[in-house]
């Protein structure tokens, strides 16, 4: 380690001195210098101090080429150790931080907060605590001690409890007519050129966490609404009494302020209903929506029966369009033959089980049958069976295969089992549009399941349960926090073609170091990985630099 200093001549003449820290490395044999850190102008800077700081770091790190080098790093570190203060990762908020810049979710945070004066950055801290629920997510309060302990946040070095919630209130401000989402989403959408011409939506239900409840949980519906390549593009939070048509309302009245242009909706069953469907029509654009095949619709029997042919567009899966008079809604019936395998097998399996169980039953009835009606033991094992017949009617899973006799014993439900093999594999989508085809209808609704895998990693890798807040906007600002930690990580899944859980492990791996001596202090990374240098590449990120500080005494 060195002090390499290098001259500029200007137009009038003078002469302007530059230093710089850099080291030799040694490429196809032979030495090369390489610049570590600029460190300014020559009559600004503290020289003799500097070539202290770059003896001791080689020193320490053995950047010398022979015992002449450590002899004279020695020397001009006072024979005293660099010793280490500070040690925090820095790869994964680094990361998250490039690419919280170039969403401007800081900006959009920023435009509501300028007006206040608080000392520290709330801006910052809000950061913080979206890098922390992707990074390894906890506690608002333990967030705090994992910026002030663990992680090296830029631009933040320390927060405390009061300024996680300062920063929630501050975001939930911020997103007043969902401002901070709109703003967010678009630049999203420019900068990978997103296709919005399809938005997934869905639901879930979380119980809110509270101590002085008693056990009666209150819930709270969560929607997320995501682009067909994975990007969350928006969510919503509403009570847990809240209805399917008011849900339905709020989302499409939302979206149709973005002004996204040809919007077709597509979502699950559980928003299949009748007035679901027209209120999705009335209100513009279309819909792709699975229907409800066990539920006794009139309209699904209708479609079921309907003859036809099935075509073929995928090695395991089939679509047959039906067309009924006085729909303007299209059909389509999709069979997967994978899938109808494994529904017979399970079937078959849970019937087998059901007849052993009901065999052993009979048979110890009947064996119990020979013995006198006041018999004690024929009582009590009669009242056993009883018991077993029971549990078997009202298994959640075993009960629907079973129908009880007029006698009060229980028999398979042959015609149950039946109806069930005619929907092997099968399910059943709708769609308002007249102009997309049955195949394209059917892969639509299969990445439905993006949304589906975006409420899974909320709850298992982002822990969005449990929610540990009482009042609603802290409730509303915990979800924003975990939808923008959910972005970050889609974003940076989608760039680099990893998970986020590998992205995480790798850079998690990079540790900024502080070491001090006499000569004074230095901050520094750990040298990166190829793995850990393609991560940023594709990110179009630069990484963090080996010597971030150095503050020579």
């Amino acid at each position: 380690m060195f002090l390499r200093f290098t001259s500029r001549t200007n137009a009038d003449g003078t002469v302007v001195r530059y230093v710089a820290l850099a080291h030799n490395r040694r490429v196809d044999g032979r030495i090369k210098p390489d610049v570590l850190m600029n460190l300014g102008r020559v009559d600004q800077v503290d020289v003799a101090g500097l070539r202290r700081l770059a003896a001791s770091i080689g020193r320490r790190f053995g950047d010398g080429d022979g015992p002449a080098d450590a002899a004279e790093a020695d020397a001009a570190a006072g024979s005293m150790p660099l010793e280490v203060v500070d040690a925090r990762t820095i790869g994964a908020t680094w990361l998250l931080d490039g690419l919280w810049h170039r969403l401007d979710v800081g900006a959009a945070v920023r435009a509501a907060t300028d007006a206040r004066r608080f000392t520290t950055n709330m801006e910052r801290v809000l950061f913080a605590l979206v890098a922390n629920r992707a990074i390894a997510p906890m506690s608002k309060l333990s967030a705090a001690e994992w910026v002030r302990e663990d992680a090296a946040v830029p631009g933040l070095s320390t927060m405390d409890e009061d300024h996680a919630y300062r920063a929630m209130d501050l975001l939930v401000d911020a997103d007043t007519n969902d401002r901070v989402q709109e703003s967010v989403f678009f630049a999203v959408a420019n900068l990978l050129n997103l296709e919005v011409d399809l938005l997934f939506f869905d639901t879930t239900n979380f119980e809110r966490d509270d101590e002085d409840s008693g056990g009666d949980l209150p819930q709270i519906v969560i929607g997320l609404a995501v682009t067909k390549e994975g990007i969350p593009a928006r969510c919503w939070c509403w009570p847990g009494n809240a209805s399917e048509p008011s849900v339905l309302a709020k989302v499409r009245d939302d979206l149709r302020d973005w002004k996204l242009g040809r919007v077709i909706t597509v979502a699950d069953r559980d928003f299949s209903s009748a007035d679901s469907l027209a209120y999705l029509r009335r209100t513009g654009g279309h819909y792709i929506a699975g229907m409800r095949m066990r539920a006794g619709n009139p309209l699904v029997e209708a479609v079921l029966s309907r003859q036809g042919r099935y075509q073929h567009v995928r090695e395991n899966l089939r679509v047959k369009e039906v067309r009924l008079d006085g729909q303007d809604a299209r059909f389509v019936i999709c069979h997967n033959l994978d899938q109808a395998q494994r529904d017979q097998q399970h079937r078959d399996e849970v019937i087998a089980r059901l007849q052993v169980e009901l065999a052993r039953i009979a048979e110890q009835r009947a064996r119990d049958a020979g013995r006198p009606r006041g018999d004690r033991i024929r009582a009590r094992n009669e009242a056993a069976h009883v018991r077993a017949e029971c549990a078997l009617r009202d298994h959640p899973t075993l009960g629907r295969w079973l129908v009880q006799q007029p006698n009060g014993r229980l028999k398979l439900n042959r015609a149950k089992v039946k109806a069930e093999a005619r929907l092997d594999g099968k399910y059943l989508i709708a769609t308002s549009d007249p102009d997309i085809s049955a195949e394209d209808v059917v892969l639509s609704y299969k990445n439905l399941l993006e949304a589906q895998r975006g409420f899974r990693d909320l709850k298992t890798q982002l822990l969005l349960r449990p929610v540990f807040h009482r009042l609603e906007h802290r409730i509303r600002a915990h979800v924003l926090i975990c939808w923008l930690a959910l972005l970050l990580t889609r974003v940076a899944e989608r760039s680099s073609g990893q998970t986020w859980r590998d992205i995480n492990r790798q850079l998690g791996r990079i540790i900024q170091v502080t070491l001090a001596g006499p000569a004074g202090t230095v901050t520094q990374t750990t040298p990166l990985t190829p793995e850990q240098k393609a991560i940023y590449q594709a990110l179009s990120i630069q990484p963090p630099a080996r010597v971030t500080a150095s503050d020579p005494a």
